[in-house]
């Protein structure tokens, strides 16, 4: 059930559920239900309702983004001159076209946005910052960090 404020209702079972899947987006419906104690069909009639209702948005594989390549993840604070409706909903339409950027966040403080990207190598982040960032209508400044070591890095989030 979606209460007022838009949260969905999740009843014990629904919670094991979730972290079932999130643990392994690959397990079968029958393990699924095994591990809950319903039918087959009882937990698949639950996980429809959890992605109808929007809890569960998609599936998908996680990479190991090392062993293809991209060695350097970039924390990127950017901020805009122009804070007008068209400036913004441009940079959001930007964002979503390019492929480097896996995360981005529209933020309070000193910056207007925190992106998160990936590059196989210094040039990579060069062409990105020089030739895609700073052409952006609007753009004020941009300041990049490197990620040195990952200590966490997770999709799962704590279901309580």
């Amino acid at each position: 059930m979606i209460m007022p404020s838009g949260q969905v209702s999740l009843d014990e079972t629904d919670k094991t559920i979730l972290r079932l899947l999130q643990a392994n987006g690959r397990v079968s419906n029958a393990e699924v239900a095994r591990q809950v104690g319903l039918s087959a069909p009882a937990t698949h009639a639950r996980v429809k309702r959890l992605e109808e209702n929007g809890v569960v948005r998609q599936y998908s594989t996680l990479l190991n983004r090392e062993a293809i390549g991209y060695d350097m993840v970039c924390f990127i604070n950017v901020s805009l001159q122009l804070h007008q409706f068209e400036a913004i909903e441009r940079f959001k339409e930007l964002m979503q076209d390019m492929p480097e950027v896996l995360e981005c966040y529209h933020i309070t403080g000193e910056f207007d946005y925190l992106l998160k990207a990936v590059f196989r190598n210094r040039d990579e982040l060069q062409e990105f910052v020089v030739n895609k960032l700073t052409p952006i209508p609007s753009m004020a400044r941009i300041n990049t960090s490197l990620a040195l070591i990952e200590i966490k890095a997770t999709q799962q989030l704590a279901i309580r």
